[in-house]
C-alpha cells in the first residue's frame, strides 16, 4: 500500500485522463489566523506523523473512491488514485494579530488536551507567527499587537509578498498554498475597486476603505501564484479582480466559510426532506459558542457576514420556486450568541417545523454538542491537499474557482450567474467524480441498468 502512495506521488499522471505534474519536494502552508482552527488543524497534522492520532474526517486520508461497475470491486484510497502530497512533507508558517507561538496559542484556544498538546509541544512552539495585516474596521471587538505597518495598503501586500517568498526560500518549499483561518470580518459589497487588477491596485494605493485585510492576503498569494482557500463567509476572493488574477496566474482559488457544525446539519437533512417531498414550515436555528470566533460575532457587522453565509443554503437545497406548495413559504431564523463559559465547545439548537401527507405537521429537534475546530480541522487539510493537486493539474489550475470543493463549503464560490450546489451528496459525487475524470476513470451516474441488461 505504501509503495502504491509513493508511486502516485512521484509519477507524473496521464493515461487517458488531464496531465498531473508529481507531488515532489515539501509542501508550504500558509495560514492567516493562527487560532483554534489553524492549530487544532497543525497539532492533528504532526500527531497523525507521529502515529499517535488518526485522521478521522478527513476524505482525503481515509476516504475512497469507487472505480468502475460495483461488481469490479474496485474501491481505492483517494490518496492512494490521485498524487496527493504526503503528510511528512507539510511545512507551516502564518500571521496573527496575536504574538504567541502554536503551542502558546493551542493552550489558549483550549480545544485540545494538555496530553497531546505535550507530545507535538516541540513542533507547534517552533511555529511562530508573522505579522499580520489588520484593520479594527473590519473586525471590531478583537485587537492585539503583532501588526504590519505600512505607508498604504499596497505597501502591506507588498510586505506579505515578501513573507511569502521569504517562507518559500527558508522552507525549502516547492509548492505554497494558503488558507485563510482568521476571523470573519464585517459585512460589505462588490464595488467598483474589486472589478478588475488595474481599480483593485489603484484602491490599494488609496487606502481604499473597501478592500478588506483578508482581501489583500488573497491579491499577495495569488500575485505570488499561491492558491487560495477561503475559510470564512468573507468576500476575500469571490471578487471579479480575484477571478481575474486566479485565472492569470493559475493559481486555484476556492471558499467560502468552512462548513462544519449547524450546516453541516443542514446540508444532510435538508436533501432528505426535499427527496421525500415533505415540506416545511420553518428552520429556527441558534449557537452559544465561546472562542474567538464567538467574541468577533458579537459585532453586528461580522455577524452579517456570517448570517448571509448561513441563510442561503436552505433556499438553494429546496429549491422553492419549483416546489412552491412545499418550500415556498418557510421561515428561516439564525442566530449565534457568544457565551465565554462554553470555549470552542459549540452548541446548535434547531427547531425544524415539517409538515407530511395531507398537510400535517410534525417537528424535528436537534441538539447538537459540536467541536467546531474538530470538524474544521480535516477540511483545512483537504483543502490544502486537494488545492495542491489542483495547481498541479494542468486541467484545473487555470480554471480559476475551484467549484469540485463545494463539499467543504457553507457558501460555495461559482462562476458568475451560476447557482451554487448545496446538497452534501451531490457535492460529494461533483467531488469524487472530478477525481475520476482526472485519472481518465469512468464517471459514476448511479443508473444501475446495465447491471440488469
Amino acid at each position: 500500500m505504501a509503495t502504491r502512495q509513493k508511486s502516485a506521488r512521484t509519477q507524473t499522471t496521464k493515461q487517458n485522463g488531464s496531465e498531473i505534474q508529481p507531488a515532489k519536494g515539501k509542501l508550504g502552508v500558509m495560514i492567516p489566523g493562527m487560532g483554534a482552527v489553524a492549530t487544532t488543524f497543525v497539532a492533528g497534522v504532526e500527531a497523525i506523523r507521529k502515529g499517535i492520532a488518526k485522521p478521522i474526517g478527513s476524505l482525503t486520508q481515509m476516504g475512497t473512491v469507487r472505480l468502475g461497475k460495483r461488481t469490479d470491486a474496485r474501491s481505492p484510497k483517494i490518496k492512494e488514485f490521485v498524487p496527493l502530497a504526503a503528510l511528512d512533507d507539510l511545512v507551516f508558517t502564518g500571521w496573527d494579530i496575536f504574538d504567541d507561538d502554536m503551542h502558546t496559542a493551542a493552550k489558549k484556544a483550549g480545544v485540545l488536551d494538555r496530553e497531546l498538546l505535550d507530545q507535538v509541544k516541540p513542533f507547534l512552539s517552533s511555529i511562530k507567527p508573522r505579522k499580520a495585516v489588520f484593520d479594527h474596521n473590519y473586525v471590531k471587538l478583537i485587537d492585539g499587537p503583532n501588526i504590519k505597518k505600512g505607508k498604504n495598503k499596497m505597501d502591506l501586500a507588498e510586505q506579505l509578498r515578501a513573507d511569502i517568498r521569504d517562507f518559500r526560500k527558508t522552507s525549502g518549499a516547492t509548492r505554497l498554498i494558503t488558507i485563510w483561518c482568521g476571523s470573519t470580518e464585517s459585512y460589505i459589497e462588490p464595488t467598483a475597486a474589486h472589478q478588475s487588477l488595474k481599480s483593485f491596485e489603484k484602491a490599494l494605493t488609496q487606502n481604499d476603505e473597501n478592500i478588506a485585510p483578508s482581501m489583500i492576503y488573497a491579491y499577495a498569494s495569488l500575485m505570488e501564484s499561491v492558491p487560495f482557500a477561503n475559510g470564512a463567509p468573507n468576500l476575500t476572493v469571490d471578487l471579479p479582480v480575484m477571478h481575474e488574477l486566479s485565472r492569470k496566474n493559475q493559481a486555484p482559488i476556492c471558499g467560502k466559510d468552512f462548513k462544519t457544525g449547524q450546516t453541516l446539519i443542514k446540508t444532510i437533512l435538508a436533501p432528505g426532506f426535499k427527496a421525500r417531498m415533505i415540506g416545511l414550515n420553518g428552520w429556527f436555528s441558534t449557537n452559544i459558542l465561546g472562542n474567538r470566533d464567538g467574541e468577533v460575532l458579537e459585532d453586528p457587522g461580522s455577524f452579517k457576514t456570517k448570517e448571509e453565509s448561513k441563510l442561503s443554503v436552505l433556499e438553494h437545497i429546496l429549491q422553492p420556486e419549483l416546489y412552491p406548495e412545499l418550500y415556498g413559504n418557510f421561515t428561516h431564523k439564525v442566530r449565534i450568541n457568544y457565551y465565554p463559559p462554553r470555549g470552542d465547545n459549540k452548541e446548535g439548537w434547531d427547531n425544524i417545523d415539517i409538515f407530511g401527507w395531507l398537510g400535517y405537521p410534525m417537528q424535528i429537534k436537534v441538539d447538537f454538542l459540536c467541536r467546531d475546530s474538530i470538524l474544521a480541522a480535516p477540511i483545512v487539510l483537504d483543502l490544502v491537499l486537494f488545492m495542491d493537486l489542483a495547481k498541479r493539474s494542468a486541467e484545473l489550475r487555470g480554471l480559476g474557482i475551484q467549484e469540485w470543493l463545494s463539499f467543504y463549503f457553507k457558501s460555495p464560490m461559482t462562476a458568475p450567474g451560476l447557482y451554487p450546489e448545496h446538497d452534501l451528496f451531490i457535492q460529494l459525487m461533483k467531488l469524487k467524480n472530478t477525481l475520476r475524470h482526472l485519472r481518465g476513470e469512468e464517471l459514476i451516474t448511479h443508473l444501475g441498468l446495465e447491471y440488469y441488461d
